[in-house]
């Protein structure tokens, strides 16, 4: 929830950027900022899901889990993709 709200602080300004230069007929520029925008808006959660949140650094950190058994678990998205 953290992380859509932060996404939300920085594409907010894009989302509103990018209708001001729509209405005022540079459609293109505008759905690039709208682009732009969808992006920041996600890119915390992913970066989060990512590297995992601060219970996965805590834990790591005191060495709960050992790096090279859950880099061997991990999949990366090619393979859950592939799995399906």
């Amino acid at each position: 929830m953290i992380e859509l709200a932060v996404g939300m602080s920085m594409a907010g300004p894009m989302f509103v950027v990018g209708v001001e230069f729509a209405r005022t007929g540079q459609p293109a520029v505008g759905i690039s900022f709208f682009a732009l925008g969808a992006f920041a808006l996600f890119f915390p959660s992913y970066v989060v899901r990512r590297i995992g949140g601060p219970r996965t650094w805590i834990r790591r950190r005191l060495g709960g889990a050992d790096d090279a058994e859950s880099e061997a678990d991990r999949s990366g998205l090619f393979d859950r993709l592939l799995n399906r």
